[in-house]
């Protein structure tokens, strides 16, 4: 397809798509705020039921027109496969009620309402009054989440009281003295004028107040109707791991797969550490490293502004020879968040890149200090060439992709996956040249394998391995499993392991995903032999955009 026919085609399907995600937008304002655009910023999403079964019924009118538009070439033969694929999901997941219950403590309605405000425009007056007028609708906005909790807990999905109390802690922890709604209010006052001042406290104190109420609530009212029992069982886990992957993979094969990996991930850390601290076992040599100078950064600011140097860094150096960079995806802003959870994160850019895509990081309250040696790797997972270059690739891609295929799909296994894909890949094109930044891919690389094991064999019940005994997985082994293998923050790996416990099937799709990535890139390049090169198949692949792992092996294989 010449560059003029994909600039001037737009198919049936494509208006499709684009009903279909223009209506769906119109169902979140909080999705349009992470979008960069302008409507509805003073609103939130109804999360109730009724706002659930609009969008159900959104899906089940799309998958019905899915049925009669017409496939006119081999773009649409994509974004049909991948609509089919994603929307029957969503239908199944209507139909078992999952798509009711979210209480966890990385991923809930809870969260989607607090992170809305920290991408919303802050630079003026008029800016705060939107704001302030968003945080005034934040009561009716949980009301809606607490409606859809209950009603899913009546269908019988169960919220585990680990999750609840890990929800409820967050909830503190963001409407404390100092916390995120203090923090924002300090923010807004730098900016606003007096008339303005008194809309934004009265939005602060509303929405503050609902979250001191949602705390209140879930260890009052839900904490109650809550089980003991963490794991999920494989008929469920089934339906969330398809909706990670959109694939459908073994369970019993990939957890073995999983211990492999940790086996042999500490095999190469072992090697490595042997070279570079002689006589240390690799635990000592890692905390060794945490506390040599040449990796040390002493607070957040030192920490954000090496993370910009080096991403900075990485788009210079491999555009052009590696991968072809769009223009707007040459910018990216490393950010601290405003919250304190431990966890690091990726936001998309504006569609008009206005807003840059950014790269977060949530640093716990009592973390002063950063070791560049293991971080190094996650600015490759969050920016370049991970999500960063991933989704502004896709978003830039106007010519060839329709608006939901740019904007509107996520699929994890897809999306972790190439960005876990990203850091290996690193490693292979010899950007990891200082074994201590190996290493420190390496043990990223290991924290995913170890997600595998944790999360696979707590929610489908596999035997844990005989190093932490017993018949079945419990919180106090996966803890000490995590970080028998994991070097990392007591309060960060805490974290990590009660997310494994929360949303079942997520943190596998990285490792999952990054596997499926590799065996493509092999199949293809098997198949075009001598004409291969990284780079034409990267771009092939990223023009596509995100795709469940068995549409992109279409795709891209055949």
């Amino acid at each position: 397809m010449s560059k003029l026919e994909s600039m001037i085609r737009h198919s049936a399907l494509d208006d499709l798509a684009d009903r279909h995600f223009d209506t769906e937008t119109l169902l979140s304002p909080i999705w349009m705020t992470s979008l960069g655009m302008d409507e509805y910023q003073d609103e939130l999403d109804d999360l109730s039921p009724h706002g659930v079964d609009m969008h159900h019924a959104l899906v089940e009118s799309t998958l019905k027109a899915l049925d009669t538009t017409p496939v006119a070439d081999a773009t649409d033969e994509v974004t049909a496969s991948a609509m089919a694929e994603r929307l029957t999901l969503a239908d199944e997941s209507h139909k078992a009620c999952t798509d009711l219950m979210d209480i966890a403590n990385i991923a809930s309605g809870l969260h989607s309402i607090r992170e809305v405000f920290d991408l919303m425009p802050m630079d003026t007056n008029e800016d705060w009054r939107v704001i302030a007028q968003r945080l005034t609708a934040v009561p009716h906005a949980i009301d809606g989440w607490f409606e859809s909790q209950f009603a899913g807990i009546e269908a019988g999905i169960l919220p585990s009281i680990r999750q609840v109390d890990a929800l409820a802690e967050q909830c503190e922890g963001w409407v404390k003295e100092h916390g995120f709604f203090d923090s924002l209010a300090q923010q807004g006052y730098a900016v606003v004028n007096s008339s303005a001042r008194d809309l934004l406290d009265k939005g602060i104190t509303a929405a503050k107040g609902a979250y001191i109420q949602a705390r209140q609530t879930l260890l009052d009212k839900v904490r109650p109707l809550a089980t003991p029992v963490d794991a999920v069982g494989e008929k469920r886990y089934e339906l969330a791991s398809r909706s990670f992957l959109g694939t459908k993979v073994d369970f019993a094969e990939t957890y073995q797969w999983g211990l492999d990996q940790v086996s042999e991930l500490e095999a190469r850390q072992a090697e490595i550490c042997a070279r570079i601290r002689p006589g240390m076992s690799v635990a000592e040599a890692k905390k060794s490293l945490d506390e040599d100078p040449a990796y040390l950064l002493h607070g957040s600011d030192a920490m954000r502004q090496w993370m910009q140097t080096r991403a900075d860094e990485a788009i210079a150096e491999l555009n052009g020879v590696d991968f072809d960079i769009p223009v707007p995806a040459r910018r990216i802003e490393a950010m601290i968040a405003p919250t304190h959870d431990g966890g690091i994160y990726y936001t998309d850019p504006s569609d008009d890149f206005s807003r840059p895509g950014r790269m977060w990081w949530s640093v716990p309250e009592d973390q002063t200090t950063f070791s560049t040696w293991r971080e190094l790797t996650t600015v490759h997972h969050e920016g370049v060439p991970g999500h960063h270059l991933q989704i502004s690739a896709a978003v830039a891609n106007k010519d060839s992709l329709n608006k939901w295929r740019r904007s509107g799909i996520w699929v994890s296994g897809h999306g972790e996956g190439w960005a876990l894909y990203a850091e290996q890949l690193m490693a292979e094109l010899g950007y990891l040249s200082d074994p201590a930044m190996m290493l420190g891919m390496l043990d990223g690389q290991a924290m995913r394998a170890v997600r595998v094991v944790i999360d696979m064999g707590l929610h489908c019940g596999f035997t844990p391995p005989p190093e932490i005994g017993g018949s079945e997985w419990t919180f106090e082994k996966a803890l000490s499993y995590f970080n028998a293998h994991v070097a990392m923050d007591p309060g960060v790996a805490r974290f990590e392991v009660l997310r494994y416990f929360g949303w079942p099937g997520q943190a596998p799709s990285y490792k999952i995903g990054a596997r499926v990535w590799t065996e493509i890139r092999e199949e293809v390049r098997a198949r075009e032999g001598a004409g291969f090169t990284l780079k034409d198949f990267h771009t092939r692949a990223l023009n596509l955009g995100s795709l469940g792992l068995d549409t992109l092996r279409q795709a891209l294989v055949g």
